[in-house]
């Protein structure tokens, strides 16, 4: 795993995530973990909806629900 620095962080932030991992049971390094996982997924999702569509236009409600079923490997229901 990699080490990161967080440097001149100001003393009111510093108490306001340490009171937040308090209220979850978390120490403030686990705590910060999750919200530097949470801001990783979040930049992933918005590259994700900057690429352009490959399609002609938007899809039906059936078409979402096919595609959906077949990712999961389920059959469409009725």
């Amino acid at each position: 795993m990699t080490t990161v620095i967080v440097r001149d962080v100001p003393e009111e932030v510093r108490v306001l995530l340490a009171e937040a991992a308090r209220r979850g049971g978390q120490s403030l390094q686990n705590y910060l973990l999750r919200v530097f996982e949470r801001e990783a997924r979040f930049a992933r999702n918005i590259e994700l909806t900057e690429l352009q569509p490959v399609g002609g236009g938007p899809l039906s409600m059936d078409e979402i629900v096919e595609a959906v079923c077949e990712a999961r490997g389920e059959a469409p229901g009725p």
